[in-house]
C-alpha cells in the first residue's frame, strides 16, 4: 500500500467513523450513563466487533480480489453507488431527534457493567448489516491485489481502530451535550443534510480514485 492510497484511505476513515450510526449511539448512551473511564469499556466491545466484521469480509476479499481484476472493478463501482445511495438515504432522513437505544440482550442487566458494555459494544459493530456491506463495498478501493495482502489489512486494520478509537472517546465524553444536542429535531435535519452529502462526495471520490502504481 503507498503512502497516497493510505493517505486517502486515512481521510476516508475519519469521514466513516466520525458519521452518526449505532457506535455513536452506544458511545453516547454510555458516557450519559457510566462516565468516561467506564464507557470505555463500551468502546473495546466495538473495535472487537469492527476486528470481526473486517476478518470476516477480508478473508473473502482477498482471494476476489487477487482472482479477478473484473470483480474489483465491479466491487469498486459497487462502493461508489452505495455510498452515493448512503448519501441520498441520510439527506431524505426523517427530521425526527435521535434517541438513546434501549438495551436489546438477554440478562444484560445482570452482568457487571463493565462486561455489559463491551458486550453491548461487541454486538452493536459485528451484527450490523449497514457496516457489513459498508466494509466489504469500500475496503477493495485501497487494497493492491498484487500487492501482499495481510500487511494491507493489518495497515487497514490499525488505521481504522485509532480513527475510532479516536472519534468514539470524543462522542463519549460529550455524551450529555451531544445526546442533547441530537435530540434537536432542527439540529438532526442539518446533521442529516451535512453527512449525507459527505456520502455523495466521498461515493464520486472512490468512483474516480486509483490505485498508486
Amino acid at each position: 500500500m503507498s503512502f497516497d492510497t493510505w493517505l486517502a484511505f486515512f481521510v476516508a476513515a475519519w469521514l466513516i467513523c466520525l458519521s452518526p450510526g449505532p457506535g455513536v449511539l452506544s458511545c453516547v448512551t454510555a458516557g450519559l450513563q457510566h462516565g468516561f473511564h467506564t464507557a470505555l469499556w463500551n468502546i473495546a466491545g466495538l473495535q472487537a466487533g469492527a476486528t470481526v466484521t473486517l476478518i470476516v469480509v477480508g478473508v473473502g476479499l482477498g482471494a476476489v480480489l487477487a482472482a479477478s481484476p473484473l470483480a474489483f472493478t465491479a466491487i469498486k463501482w459497487l462502493g461508489a453507488a452505495y455510498l452515493v445511495y448512503l448519501g441520498v438515504q441520510q439527506w431524505r432522513a426523517a427530521e425526527a431527534p435521535i434517541r438513546a437505544p434501549e438495551t436489546a440482550v438477554p440478562g444484560l442487566a445482570a452482568v457487571k457493567v463493565p462486561r455489559a458494555l463491551f458486550l453491548r459494544g461487541l454486538i452493536v459493530n459485528s451484527t450490523n448489516p449497514k457496516g457489513i456491506l459498508f466494509t466489504a463495498s469500500v475496503l477493495p478501493q485501497f487494497i493492491d491485489p498484487k500487492a501482499p495482502q495481510l500487511i494491507q489489512f493489518v495497515i487497514v486494520w490499525c488505521t481504522l481502530l485509532f480513527t475510532d478509537v479516536c472519534c468514539m472517546s470524543g462522542y463519549t465524553a460529550l455524551g450529555v451535550q451531544a445526546l442533547r444536542w441530537l435530540q434537536n429535531p432542527v439540529i438532526a435535519r442539518i446533521t442529516n443534510q451535512v453527512f449525507g452529502a459527505l456520502f455523495v462526495l466521498a461515493g464520486i471520490g472512490l468512483a474516480v480514485f486509483k490505485h498508486a502504481v
